[in-house]
């Protein structure tokens, strides 16, 4: 059997198809949304940072975690961010970085102990905007945006992306996606 020319060998369908998926839920596809109202709505991406090498106060990633760093900016490459936050921790830091990097942004740091101001500081500035944080504050701060945190994000989960949209009325939906790190063929 012959991979499609269309598909990377190795590479699963849905990797490929969770960037059009993004595009698709923030208004990148489709009929476009009038000027005003995509100006209006707020998207914020939220991930809590990938694997790191130990349990000490500030690890770097493992090398898992730098590729799933640099899976996360593949998915988010087309998602019109404009800002990317993070914790000022060396794992978070460097999970936000690759994304950083291929929008031609700078990382911007927050207080993960004052998660209600973030997420006012947020609201308030609107746009599109990815936060990296930690499992214990990760699904907190998609609540204090409105936002569903599904399940318990647990110690050993770094697949999760939150994709909280805030429209203009004040409701806002969540999409929860799982990405994965690119296996070896």
């Amino acid at each position: 059997m012959t991979e499609s020319p269309v598909r990377p060998a190795g590479t699963p369908r849905r990797a490929l198809l969770l960037p059009f998926l993004l595009l698709f839920l923030t208004g990148g596809l489709g009929s476009p949304a009038p000027v005003q109202a995509q100006e209006d709505v707020t998207v914020v991406f939220l991930v809590r940072h990938a694997e790191k090498v130990d349990d000490s106060r500030d690890p770097e990633l493992s090398d898992e975690g730098r590729l799933r760093a640099a899976a996360l900016a593949e998915v988010l490459e087309y998602s019109g961010i404009d800002r990317v936050l993070s914790t000022d921790y060396i794992r978070t830091r460097d999970t936000a970085a690759p994304v950083a990097k291929a929008l031609g942004l700078t990382v911007e740091l927050y207080d993960p102990r004052d998660l209600s101001g973030a997420a006012d500081g947020l609201l308030a500035q609107g746009g599109r905007v990815l936060v990296v944080g930690h499992s214990n504050t990760t699904p907190d701060l998609v609540q204090a945006l409105g936002g569903d945190p599904g399940p318990t994000l647990e110690d050993s989960d770094y697949d999760r992306l939150y994709m909280v949209t805030i429209h203009p009325d004040g409701t806002s939906t969540t999409v929860l996606i799982r990405f994965g790190v690119p296996t070896k063929s």
